[in-house]
């Protein structure tokens, strides 16, 4: 039986595995689904929301990341994140305690900026490992009328794409592979600008999220991460089971990912996207946000539409249609396994 590849499991069979052990509780409201970014939880007079996720690409200000991805998860529930748990695994033989106090001044740093607590987790330097990963948790809450999933796009919806891909990625492979980059004629200007992408324009998606929810009845929203946008695509329209299609020339590609993504020949669809947003709501609704996060000077974009399942996940250009590509894993993955 061959090995799985780096990154997230096959889709079927992490369904498989979920279906068959997962216990059900009637007080958890959305529980562990394809394409769903956050558990809900019924707390009485509000919703709890919990998401997980690891750091495993990025080492350069990986504080910062964990946290920001992690509250992204919960952001795009509608809900407001509150507390974070980190589980942080140092390589032995490379850990100093300066080290140790750069990564949690990071933390600090981006916990402060979200206003979010950070109330636990683990820390150790551990074998095995050859650079330091943080798992994070973070819990939010939202009001019962205000949640959003990913599974809550209907037929005929705008989607509605914000700040542009691979913002994550390009970040990432700036910071990580400059050397390769400079070596294969990248300008060093290129590199500078995808690396402060991390922060401007960031990699959290709470400002747009935010104010969609504040002035429109949002169905559906999903944080692009691992396996980019083309992966985030079909995780929305499975979770809804419906159909996309998604006009190909819309949809923002950051002019820096490019280069970098063809650099290494990476798919720049799937390639890790975080600090984009996905949204699908009414048409006309769609128009007030798209207005008012311009007001906000948050590029956003519509891209598609939500239209029936049997129509299938499409790109468009003009007359042409075909399908929307996938990818068994994050596009950047490979980098990492040529290093």
């Amino acid at each position: 039986m061959p090995f799985l590849p780096t990154g997230k499991l096959p889709p079927d069979l992490l369904q498989a595995v979920l279906d068959k052990h997962v216990a059900h509780d009637p007080r958890v409201i959305v529980g562990p689904r394809l394409g769903e970014d956050a558990a809900v939880i019924d707390l009485g007079d509000r919703y709890l929301v919990a998401a997980a996720d690891p750091i495993t690409f990025a080492t350069d200000d990986l504080g910062w990341y964990a946290l920001h991805v992690n509250a992204n998860d919960v952001v795009v529930r509608g809900a407001t994140p509150r507390w974070f748990l980190a589980t942080v695994l140092l390589p032995a033989g490379a850990t100093d305690d300066d080290r140790v106090r750069t990564l949690f001044a990071q933390l600090g740093e981006a916990c402060e900026a979200l206003e979010v607590a950070l109330v636990g987790g683990h820390t150790e330097v551990t074998a095995g490992i050859d650079r330091p990963l943080v798992a994070g948790t973070m819990l939010g809450e939202v009001a019962k009328d205000k949640l959003v999933t990913t599974g809550g796009a209907r037929v005929g919806d705008a989607i509605v794409l914000t700040k542009g891909v691979p913002l994550e990625g390009a970040a990432i492979i700036a910071r990580e592979r400059e050397a390769a980059l400079l070596a294969r004629g990248v300008r060093p200007a290129v590199i500078r600008k995808a690396r402060a992408f991390l922060r401007t324009p960031g990699i959290s998606v709470r400002p747009e999220a935010e104010i969609a929810c504040e002035i429109a009845t949002v169905h559906a929203m999903h944080d692009p991460t691992e396996g980019g946008i083309a992966t985030a695509l079909h995780e929305l329209a499975a979770a809804a089971g419906v159909g996309l299609r998604i006009d190909h020339d819309r949809i923002m590609v950051l002019p820096e990912g490019r280069t970098l993504c063809d650099a290494f020949g990476l798919d720049v669809l799937g390639t890790i996207a975080s600090g984009a947003l996905l949204l699908t709501l009414a048409p006309p609704e769609a128009g007030l946000v798209l207005h008012a996060l311009a007001r906000e000077s948050i590029d956003c974009h519509f891209i598609g539409q939500v239209v029936p399942a049997e129509q299938g996940v499409m790109l468009v250009e003009g007359t042409r249609q075909w399908p929307l590509p996938t990818f068994a894993r994050d596009e950047i993955a490979r980098l990492f396994e040529a290093a």
